[in-house]
């Protein structure tokens, strides 16, 4: 009879145990994501390609192309917007080249300009230093993103090319088909790098020490911009019209298709306090701001 009862003890615990181990990996789903409009800017903007934020100065910094993406024609400029939508400066600094992406480490903005990388001051808007591409004719410099002991990394998505600006040492950092058109950039700490891979639509993880590859999440076809949700998971952008929101473990959440109507969607900003992603609109010349549910 103690038998009996010790086997049924036994059992009905390793029935518990099976139940609560169910329980546990029957985590539910996280909810989805909802967009909706926040704000949109006026259409002064001349094809802004990315959008950043200074919570300093709680300004965003806009890039416009103004023309083609690869001319070197000097019709490129900063803005900047407040955190309304308004337009506070539409040519803070100007004469650029196809501005692209942008980094601010302390009180230094960082741009590239088609085949070089240009460091402005933000307290006088002026440029005080520039680094070129190895070879100026076979560049096309496009985001950039800074570390935080300010390391500063730049894609090149025509060459595939990453550039690394430490210590004031300028050099190309990696290289090769492998990188598959390497365009969004996003420093994680000063030992992980994200990067969006345009060939093949996929967001990567590089290891700086080993410069190990991993793939996160593909399938996203011309991925631009890349920002952290500030909990190890992450929105990114198509060019073509499409936001996605990346969880850490892989899994993907289309936000936006403004494709149909011909809306592009380029390298964007998140600011996590007020929940808003900024995504400039290239052709559409201007921003949408989404606040993010």
């Amino acid at each position: 009879m103690q038998n009996t009862c010790l086997k049924i003890t036994v059992l009905a615990l390793a029935l518990s145990s099976i139940y609560l181990s169910e329980a546990a990996s029957a985590k539910p789903k996280p909810k989805p994501k909802k967009l909706t409009v926040a704000w949109e800017t006026d259409t002064t903007l001349r094809v802004p390609e990315s959008v950043l934020y200074d919570e300093a100065g709680q300004v965003l910094f806009v890039a416009n192309i103004d023309g083609k993406s690869d001319e070197l024609d000097g019709s490129g400029f900063i803005s900047k917007v407040g955190l309304d939508g308004k337009i506070q400066n539409l040519r803070w600094t100007s004469g650029l080249n196809a501005p692209k992406g942008m980094g601010l480490y302390r009180n230094r903005l960082y741009v590239t300009d088609v085949y070089r990388l240009v460091v402005i001051n933000t307290e006088t808007g002026q440029a005080e230093k520039t680094y070129d591409a190895v070879d100026p004719k076979k560049a096309f410099l496009n985001d950039v993103t800074v570390a935080k002991d300010g390391t500063v990394y730049v894609s090149d998505s025509r060459f595939d090319k990453i550039y690394r600006l430490k210590d004031d040492k300028w050099e190309v950092w990696m290289e090769g088909e492998q990188l598959n058109k390497p365009n969004g950039l996003l420093a994680m700490g000063k030992d992980k790098l994200m990067i969006g891979s345009t060939k093949t639509g996929a967001l990567r993880s590089v290891d700086v020490n080993t410069k190990t590859m991993t793939t996160v999440a593909d399938g996203m076809a011309a991925t631009d911009g890349i920002v952290t949700d500030g909990k190890g998971n992450f929105f990114v952008s198509d060019w073509n019209g499409q936001l996605f929101f990346v969880q850490s473990g892989g899994e993907k959440q289309q936000l936006l298709d403004s494709r149909e109507q011909k809306i592009n969607t380029a390298d964007i900003e998140y600011i996590r306090s007020q929940k808003l992603l900024i995504v400039p609109t290239f052709f559409k010349n201007k921003l949408v701001a989404y606040k993010v549910q």
